[in-house]
């Protein structure tokens, strides 16, 4: 079982302070962003523990000059983080299983991929996505340090190491001669506070002709639409081309190609790595267009900050306004994300009745700071609010979709992000 969170006073101390750059070690960083002390966004609590001590943490951003990249200042460690608290599963998404099915299907095509390949994913999760290339007989192993996930995955047939990638790992796997084809690390760059390590990791276990994709939120598109919820204590960096392509470069990969997801999760790029130099013009492109439009420069940064207390005033007025007029209002997703936005915002009790999920595995938990139960998403048409909060706003449309039934009814759904709006 999870041991007991430390107080905040304990909590203080249980971090570590970041002076130089995770990527290139430059400094001093220079920070733009302030969103306070926040709660560990995955920690859901126990209707019994409610009483008890929370732990917070302060949480900055800040730019390295020399590379380009954003991250934040607080460490906390990966245990905590990723394998006591995260009760997240992939599967609970159609949207994103239709997009890494896609994705799976034309790996295998492209890169002729068969009984004689190996495909690792790192953060593989509940095997979401390897089971795609195990259904057509593709040797395949998920790296993912969560129990549940683990588990979940073995569960579906899916082999997979219950652990931490690093180049240490990588070397555990090749003395075992094993080397990777294909390397899927979806969403997880952002989660690694050992960004060389993880880097090195990919160099170590990629075949000479194998390719890694990695995915992640693209600080362009999080810093432009003001996805201020992205950032939290699971996701020490925000990465644009230009930092991804000096992280590799000095461990001997390349940045080959660049694939734009303008939609999912609030804009994701794909970056295609390799062992051999092979820069397509996808890449050439975005990386040009990044120092044209200043994403090499603090000042592309700097009035963020602003922008995002605008929207913590405009959301905290709107929401207020319709409390008054004795409106009912609760949150939709129960993700990371919605931690940040509510705690920052200070949307607690006041503004919302409580907040829905389709993730069975959070029903009856509690979330971090604010205290609102998570019920399951059936309980919109059981009590019909006359608005739902949409904290999971990069699922817009697919929940938009599944809640047709609640908008026929009279049901409005509030948009926080880039600027709260109702529809």
């Amino acid at each position: 079982m999870p041991s007991p969170a430390p107080s905040s006073e304990q909590a203080r101390t249980d971090f570590v302070v970041v002076e130089r750059c995770r990527g290139c070690g430059s400094g001093p960083l220079v920070d733009f962003l302030d969103l306070g002390e926040l709660p560990l966004p995955d920690a859901l609590l126990a209707t019994a523990d409610l009483d008890g001590p929370e732990a917070r943490f302060p949480m900055d951003v800040t730019f390295c000059r020399e590379c380009s990249l954003v991250q934040i200042r607080q460490d906390v460690s990966p245990e905590a983080l990723f394998v006591e608290n995260n009760l997240y599963f992939s599967s609970f998404s159609a949207g994103l299983l239709k997009h890494c099915r896609e994705h799976a299907l034309n790996l295998i095509q492209t890169r002729g991929l068969g009984a004689g390949s190996l495909v690792v994913e790192i953060a593989s999760n509940d095997g979401y996505m390897l089971k795609n290339f195990v259904e057509h007989g593709i040797p395949a192993l998920g790296i993912e340090p969560g129990p549940p996930q683990a588990a979940a995955a073995i569960a579906e047939g899916v082999p997979t190491r219950q652990e931490f990638f690093d180049a240490d790992c990588a070397r555990r796997l090749v003395a075992e001669g094993k080397r990777a084809d294909v390397i899927i690390a979806n969403n997880v760059m952002a989660h690694t506070p050992t960004l060389n390590s993880f880097a090195e990791g990919l160099s170590i276990l990629l075949a000479e002709d194998g390719v890694a994709t990695i995915e992640n939120t693209y600080v362009k598109d999080l810093i432009d639409h003001c996805e201020f919820d992205t950032i939290y204590h699971e996701h020490f960096c925000y990465f644009s081309c230009t930092a991804v392509d000096a992280l590799m470069r000095r461990h001997g990969l390349f940045l080959n190609a660049v694939e734009h997801f303008p939609t999912l999760q609030g804009g994701t790029l794909r970056w295609i790595i390799g062992a051999r130099e092979d820069v397509q013009e996808s890449a050439r492109g975005f990386l040009a267009a990044e120092r044209e439009q200043g994403l090499t420069s603090f000042e592309y940064y700097e009035r963020f900050g602003e922008r995002v207390t605008g929207i913590r005033k405009g959301l905290r007025e709107l929401l207020a306004g319709l409390r008054a007029e004795g409106k009912s209002i609760v949150g939709y997703g129960a993700a990371a994300k919605a931690s940040t936005l509510l705690n920052f915002t200070g949307v607690d009790g006041e503004f919302i009745d409580y907040v829905v999920d389709r993730n069975v595995h959070k029903h009856g938990k509690h979330m971090p700071g604010i205290h609102q139960p998570i019920h399951p998403v059936e309980k919109l048409l059981e009590d019909q609010p006359d608005y739902v909060l949409l904290l999971a706003w990069n699922y817009r449309d697919e929940v938009m979709r599944q809640q047709a039934e609640y908008l026929e009814r009279g049901g409005r759904f509030i948009i926080p992000v880039p600027e709260p709006q109702i529809l």
